[in-house]
């Protein structure tokens, strides 16, 4: 039953939207608001009316974001869960222990993927008692670690009795919030407005300055609300609300007592809110604490309780502004006095370095040991904030020369490209040393990199640039950087001319220590191709000294480079083995996108689907946007024409280099399915034309094919000429058949067909084998011979609809239905019936996994998961878990 309380003046609707989202929840359909508006607006009255409203049964939860504290990990997350924390038992402990890492309350690094999903269980254990309410106020001002766990929640209670609101200002965008559903909250109506004037009876108002007051407060009701109590409201020029507003909390601060105006002073500068660390840091100033209480209460800017709480945010922000520098210092340095040092050293080194009104090495080095606890927790962006501030404390030049570069290192780690960007313009370059020169002209690399597609070429550049200023004293290093040059171009691609420049570098670099290295490899495949180059790499790669496991993204690349399957498999699945035991989400990415392209050249969807699944369950947890060249690989095989342009215009509107050769492929490889050569042969085309690794490769089959229907054969030789040295020189199967297919498009002979055939049978390549058949086919019934004909076109229709390669099934269907033969209609697959998401749980269940252990793998809970399996079961027509076992394509 919903409590009956006096609802706010001119805000029905939002009430009824919140109490609405309250309902879902207490039905068990959680689900999450973002309040927006101007400060003073009503977004916190809002929240304090629907705490007020809400059905007796419900554990009410709250946190806020704190001016003061936004580079501390986590902070909100442990305001938020702290009154919960009695469930923490029920967790299992790698999750229990990562929430108590990210809290401070153990040592070691939490995973940013497990703290998200402990907190879910936390909560949904707290839930499973009663429904419960989060409300998180002033969210702008979260720290981001917090930010990133809360939209990660958000986003995951949809079957939990769980509800979640937020406040935020609306100028401020919050990463992940943004996308959650959101609510504007606008001024009052000019009739509501008078009425709250009038209600508030603070002032006598002649009517000439009440309408002066409600043209300025534009129908904010703290504005009308407050600027009466200050006097001298009316404004000479316009100003913002939220300024007006600070000053009439200002004007109000200045009427109470001197001890009165110290202890708001300390209070804003402590965003805990422990008053017993308030009381004791007060003592430290000779505040008479009762009787300063006392008055700040009686003011209304003050509560004090369990938490001692300001009326509104904006009285916090007037309350230390206002403080003069030396009253703001003493409130910090009786802060930190009164922080204990082996409880809260951070807190108590941030009071310090904020007491401190020159360099003081002893507090640099003590934010220099934050900064390193920080980021063992995972809080990148305090061990920023932490380090800037040691580094303008330092006496030495040389140790703020260190920390400034250590600073900026971790501004950039914190997605603070500009302000790493600033930090590195205030170093001093005349008194570096190599080393510290590369390490700038690295992270400067690194900054234009992260800054787009335009900025990586200039990132390579740069680090380049470092690589030949170490050249000559730390030759292994210099090597190093001119690997990561590399990766960086491929993301622009070969037509940008990175990769050559860092080749053409690597040739006059100092010789490795052994020879040949990744470098050497790639300088011998690029001067004197492939036939001289493969076996270098393959002896790099694959050699007693595995080289791949230092590079494994750019081993990915090379290993379709090099037409091996088994070497693909093997770096796809150390990438994902070490991505889940360490928690690097670039990792487990790089390798479930990777597993996913497995999969599809496999002829397994529905194992790239579930893959496909997992590495966006990881992006969203992460707030990033998932892959997309595994999605672009999978539609164009299965001939989703739509799904396919679709993705391609995705990839256009933000793809650079390999990610674009990956859209021009993949439209070739889709209109040779529909059996548009034309279209087929432009793409493919361009999929060549900067003669990138793996994809020129892979594309060379699709510009062949592409060019004989068309009747270019001058197209097709050159494109065979060049396919067939790649293959022949790596030597595989699945290289062999490949080209053996196409110069049987060129050569029109059977002897090709059969090679072709022949090697792609040895080959975990399935797609090729069935594409193999129906070329076969083709030529057979132009052949005339109709009977061996449809041997291999029935094969191929069997092979490619198994598959779900829905274009190419069809083509072959064409040709059965030439030789007179009607293709046998193939029932649904059961992926298409399913999400990726689905197809995901789906099989992991087939194999035996629990609820909670997929959850993991999903980034959601349990009861989540067994909402998706009643779908599931829905849809297939079925009843148990057992019984997936036994549908194809999952069990």
């Amino acid at each position: 039953m919903v409590r009956t309380t006096p609802r706010l003046l001119g805000r029905d609707d939002e009430i009824d939207r919140l109490l609405a989202l309250v309902g879902g929840a207490e039905r068990g359909e959680g689900g999450a608001l973002v309040l927006r508006g101007e400060a003073g607006i009503g977004k916190s009255a809002l929240l304090e009316q629907l705490v007020r409203a809400v059905p007796a049964g419900f554990q009410i939860i709250r946190a806020s974001g704190s001016e003061f504290e936004g580079e501390m990990p986590f902070a909100a997350l442990h305001q938020l869960c702290v009154s919960v924390l009695a469930h923490l038992d029920s967790l299992e402990a790698p999750y229990r222990d990562s929430l108590l890492v990210a809290f401070g309350l153990a040592d070691g690094a939490p995973d940013p993927f497990r703290v998200g999903l402990a907190a879910l269980e936390l909560l949904a254990s707290a839930a499973a008692e009663r429904p419960v309410l989060c409300v998180i106020d002033d969210a702008h001002w979260m720290d981001a670690a917090s930010a990133r766990a809360f939209a990660f929640l958000a986003r995951r209670i949809a079957a939990e009795p769980i509800a979640m609101v937020f406040a935020a200002r609306d100028e401020d965008a919050i990463r992940g919030l943004d996308e959650l559903p959101g609510l504007t909250i606008g001024g009052l109506s000019d009739a509501h407005a008078r009425e709250l004037l009038a209600a508030a009876k603070t002032a006598t108002l002649d009517e000439r300055v009440r309408d002066r007051l409600l043209a300025e407060a534009r129908g904010n009701p703290l504005a009308l609300i407050e600027l009466p109590k200050a006097g001298g409201f009316v404004l000479a020029t316009p100003s913002p609300v939220a300024s007006r507003i600070e000053r009439s909390f200002r004007a109000r601060m200045a009427e109470l007592p001197r001890d009165a105006r110290i202890l708001l002073v300390l209070a804003s500068a402590d965003p805990t809110g422990d008053p017993s660390l308030l009381w004791s840091a007060a003592r430290r100033l000779d505040i008479d604490v009762p009787a300063a209480s006392a008055a700040a209460e009686g003011s209304g800017l003050m509560l004090f309780g369990t938490r001692a709480r300001f009326c509104h945010p904006l009285a916090r922000s007037a309350a230390y502004r206002a403080a003069a520098p030396e009253q703001r210092r003493a409130a910090h340095q009786a802060l930190a006095d009164a922080t204990d040092p082996d409880a809260a050293p951070d807190r108590r080194a941030w009071h310090r370095a904020q007491a401190t009104t020159g360099p003081d090495e002893r507090v640099a080095a003590e934010l220099e040991s934050s900064a390193s606890r920080a980021q063992a927790r995972g809080g990148v962006a305090a061990a920023a904030a932490f380090l800037e501030r040691a580094a303008a404390l330092s006496l030495e030049p040389g140790k703020q020369t260190v920390r400034t570069l250590a600073a900026a290192r971790a501004t950039l780690d914190a997605g603070r490209a500009n302000a790493a960007a600033d930090l590195l313009a205030s170093i001093d370059t005349a008194t570096l040393d190599d080393l510290q020169h590369a390490s700038v002209e690295v992270l400067r690399g690194r900054i234009a990199f992260v800054r787009g597609a335009d900025g990586a070429v200039e990132g390579a550049e740069l680090i380049l640039r470092a690589a030949q200023r170490l050249s000559p004293g730390d030759p292994e290093r210099s090597r190093e950087c001119l690997v990561a040059a590399l990766e960086m171009g491929l993301v622009v691609g070969r037509a940008a001319g990175v990769m050559d420049r860092v080749l053409d570098a690597a040739r006059s670099a100092p010789a490795a220590s052994r020879q040949p290295d990744l470098l050497d490899a790639l300088v011998l495949l690029r001067t004197e191709g492939h036939r001289a180059g493969v076996p270098a790499l393959r002896q790099v790669l694959t050699g007693d000294d595995a080289g791949w496991a230092r590079v494994p993204a750019l081993a990915t690349v090379l290993a379709g480079e090099l037409w091996d399957i088994e070497l693909h498999t093997a770096v796809t699945e150390w990438l994902v083995r070490t991505g889940r035991a360490t928690g690097s989400p670039m990792t487990i990415r790089l390798g479930l996108s990777q597993a996913a392209l497995s999969a599809v050249f496999a002829g397994d969807f529905g194992r790239a689907m579930a893959a496909i699944a997992e590495e966006e369950a990881v992006a969203d947890a992460l707030g990033d946007v998932p892959q997309l060249y595994p999605r672009v690989h999978l539609a164009a095989m299965r001939g989703r024409r739509q799904e396919v342009l679709d993705l391609v215009a995705e990839v256009m509107s933000r793809g650079t280099g390999q990610l674009t050769a990956n859209a021009h492929w993949a439209t070739a490889v889709l209109h040779n399915g529909l059996a548009d050569y034309p279209a087929a042969l432009e793409a493919a085309r361009r999929a060549v034309a900067d003669d990138d690794l793996f994809l020129t490769g892979i594309a060379l089959p699709e510009l062949v094919e592409a060019a004989v229907r068309c009747g270019d054969h001058s197209a097709a030789r050159l494109a065979l000429d060049s396919l067939v040295e790649r293959a022949e020189s790596a030597g595989t199967s699945f290289g062999l058949g490949v080209a053996a297919g196409a110069r049987a498009l060129v050569n029109d002979a059977e002897d090709d067909h059969l090679e072709a055939l022949q090697h792609l049978a040895d080959s975990p390549v399935a797609l090729h084998l069935a594409r193999a058949h129906l070329r076969y086919g083709e030529w057979l019934r132009r052949a005339n011979r109709r009977r061996d004909a449809r041997k291999h076109l029935r094969t191929a229709h069997e092979k490619l609809s198994a598959m779900g390669m829905e274009a190419f099934a069809q083509r072959a269907a064409g040709e059965l239905r030439a030789t007179g033969e009607v293709a046998r209609s193939r029932s649904e697959h059961t992926y298409d019936r399913l999400t990726a998401q689905e197809m995901h749980i789906a099989r992991q269940v087939a194999a035996g996994a629990t609820s909670k252990e997929v959850a993991t793998h999903l980034f959601i809970s349990p009861r989540t998961v067994d909402a998706h399996l009643r779908n599931i079961f829905r849809k297939l027509g079925i009843t148990s878990r057992r019984q997936l076992r036994n549908i194809p394509e999952i069990g």
